[in-house]
């Protein structure tokens, strides 16, 4: 037992003494670790405080060399603004020397424009004075002397001045119309429009004289119901093996036509079959009518127009003009105005265009009142067409004033596609009429013997008196009657009015 405990209080005493060895131990080490630290620490401030001493030695050196510089370019920019303001007091000093001469200048001028006024008024006053003496002397005011000395110059010169006139006006008429002739000869070889002359009836022939009786149907009902739904006129006793269809619109004929061929060929007539088959044609000829509009527009390469315009368009496949078919009368002359826009420089496409579509109000002008070129304006406003086509379709009848080439482009084709010969039909009386409204406007003038319309109307010729009408009072009748045919009829292309004065002496020798 005391054993154990004097080996634990040895094994106690041994840990203390090894405790406070070790303590002396790391002491030692810590100290020697510190002086270590210590040391590198001052080799870095040292290095530290080399570079940093370095550093400042190099920014006053670059800090110098900046100063220096700086100083270089402000003194050279201080001489080159001693120079430019030099160079300005100089031009200063020029521009003053200058103002002062014009001064001077101004005031020479202003004294010459006194001294000239001065000379003028007394110029005047000498001129007014040298009137007066004259008017004196010859017993004339200045206005009748004025007006005998025209009067006598006109006597003398009447005759040079008539040779002239008709000198110049031969010559400019014979440019003017070979020009005028070429254009037109190839505006009219570039297009080749086959022309039909169209009529008020349609005859439908018959396989047998048996189907008349039962076109018309008992007590006639079938055909007041086939006249009722299609707005035609039946005429089944007039020829034999044919029934004609008369109207005056084209397409309600075009509509019977179809709907009496599909009920001669059906075989039932009755008024249950026409109703089907009449709605069946009215559906037919729309579809044409709308292929007709579209064919035009692809001939003619115009693009851009409207689905409803064209399908309006397509009815003046049904329409006719004097005998001529519109549509056809439409493209005939939208291919001659791009012909001749293209020769003049005009715009081609909106006369091609205006052309095409200058009687397009004749598609519903039954239907609408007014004026077709009335309605073709509100057509074409309608359907969004640009004013410069607007404008120059408007004044081919007279109805508007021509703003544009264009327009008068379309006149002149609307005169050669409906005034050429066989392009339309006309009936005796308006014939008549028209060659003695001629006649009449010609012979209100003084001094006309005799008048005669030649050539369907397209000429007039008239005989004056030579006794009782000059050279010069001619040509003023040829003009005046020109003027008042312009102002009074209404025709298609142009009239030549033909003036003829002649001195005829007989003598007899016996």
């Amino acid at each position: 037992m005391e054993e154990i405990i004097i080996y634990m209080i040895v094994t106690v005493l041994a840990l203390m003494l090894g405790a406070i060895i070790g303590y002396y131990i790391r002491q030692s080490i810590a100290k020697r670790r510190a002086g270590t630290l210590e040391a590198k620490l001052e080799k870095k401030i040292a290095l530290v405080k080399e570079e940093t001493a370095l550093m400042v030695k190099k920014a006053e050196t670059k800090s110098s060399e900046i100063l220096e510089k700086s100083q270089k370019e402000v003194d050279e920019r201080r001489r080159e603004f001693l120079k430019t303001q030099q160079v300005l007091l100089g031009r200063e000093k020029l521009l003053e020397d200058k103002i002062s001469g014009f001064e001077a200048k101004e005031n020479e001028l202003k004294d010459k424009v006194e001294k000239v006024r001065t000379i003028k008024e007394s110029l005047e006053a000498l001129r007014k004075e040298a009137e007066a003496k004259l008017e004196k002397v010859a017993s004339l005011s200045r206005e009748d002397a004025k007006k005998e000395l025209l009067a006598l110059v006109e006597i003398e010169a009447e005759k040079d001045i008539v040779e002239r006139i008709k000198k110049m006006e031969e010559q400019g008429k014979e440019k003017l119309d070979n020009k005028a002739r070429d254009i037109v000869t190839l505006a009219i070889q570039k297009c080749a429009v086959a022309q039909t002359q169209e009529l008020s009836t349609t005859t439908v022939i018959l396989a047998s004289e048996d189907l008349k009786g039962r076109i018309i149907g008992k007590e006639g009902r079938n055909i007041r119901t086939f006249e009722r739904l299609t707005g035609v006129e039946l005429i089944v006793d007039d020829a034999p093996d044919s029934v004609v269809i008369s109207g005056f619109n084209p397409i309600r004929r075009q509509i019977a036509k179809i709907a009496l061929d599909k009920l001669i060929t059906d075989g039932r007539i009755q008024p249950a079959k026409i109703e089907e088959k009449v709605e069946e044609a009215k559906a037919e000829i729309s579809a044409k009518i709308k292929e007709a509009g579209e064919k035009a527009v692809y001939d003619l390469g115009i693009i851009g127009m409207n689905d409803k315009l064209i399908q309006i368009l397509g009815r003046l496949y049904y329409r006719t003009s004097f005998g001529q078919n519109v549509l056809v009368h439409s493209m005939e002359m939208a291919l001659i105005a791009e012909t001749i826009a293209e020769e003049l420089g005009a715009n081609s496409q909106i006369a091609k265009r205006a052309a095409l579509l200058h009687d397009i109000g004749k598609a519903i002008d039954q239907q609408m009142q007014g004026s077709h070129i009335e309605i073709g304006i509100k057509i074409l406003e309608k359907f969004g067409e640009s004013e410069a086509v607007i404008k120059a379709m408007r004044a081919h009848h007279g109805d508007y004033p021509v703003e544009s080439i264009e327009g008068s482009i379309v006149n002149v084709c609307d005169a050669i596609s409906g005034a050429r010969p066989g392009a339309r039909k006309d009936t005796l009386e308006n014939y008549l009429q028209r060659l003695k409204a001629l006649e009449d406007i010609a012979n209100k003038f003084e001094g006309v013997e005799k008048t005669y319309a030649i050539q369907a109307g397209r000429e007039i010729r008239v005989f004056v008196k030579a006794d009782k009408v000059d050279d010069l009072q001619t040509q003023k009748i040829a003009r005046q009657i020109a003027a008042n045919i312009e102002e009074e009829l209404k025709y298609p292309g142009e009239i030549k009015v033909t003036v003829i004065r002649e001195n005829r002496v007989v003598e007899f020798a016996r």
